[in-house]
């Protein structure tokens, strides 16, 4: 697992202590899970598993005071918990081709989208996987295009 360096603050009681700068981002989404003590850090976990299986090369990060990014060639996904879903949001999802409609959440722009998942949902972790891989090769092919992105 590739791990980067936090790159702001942990808004979470478990790492609140300590500032992001002494953690890698690795540990804080680590303490992120563990504080969601419920059915939402399961999730968030197993999104997490998903993400290093579909790409083995993912780097994880913390930004915007405590959200879990996921990373290669520029942002794959975030993983936010929230008190009825855990939102995977795809930083260029609106130029990701979705033929399994997993994604069901901000639909309406034209960048991202997301997926919410709820407490006993399962998601097609196959269709998943296929989706981050594909977020992953837009990346890639843009950064070597040399066109911005976001990092």
């Amino acid at each position: 697992m590739k791990k980067a360096v936090a790159k702001g603050p942990s808004s979470e009681p478990a790492a609140s202590t300590l500032t992001a700068s002494k953690l890698t981002a690795s540990k804080l989404i680590d303490q992120r899970i563990e504080a969601l003590s419920d059915w939402r850090g399961k999730t968030l976990a197993r999104v997490r598993e998903l993400m290093h299986e579909a790409d083995p090369e993912i780097v994880e990060e913390w930004k915007w005071r405590g959200t879990p990014v996921w990373s290669h060639g520029g942002i794959v996904c975030t993983g936010e918990a929230y008190k009825k879903v855990v939102k995977m949001t795809f930083a260029k999802g609106a130029a990701l081709a979705d033929p399994s409609d997993l994604f069901n959440s901000s639909l309406e722009g034209n960048v991202r989208r997301a997926i919410d998942i709820h407490e006993g949902e399962q998601v097609n972790e196959a269709a998943l996987k296929d989706l981050i891989r594909e977020a992953v090769a837009l990346n890639l092919k843009e950064k070597s295009k040399g066109l911005p992105g976001r990092h």
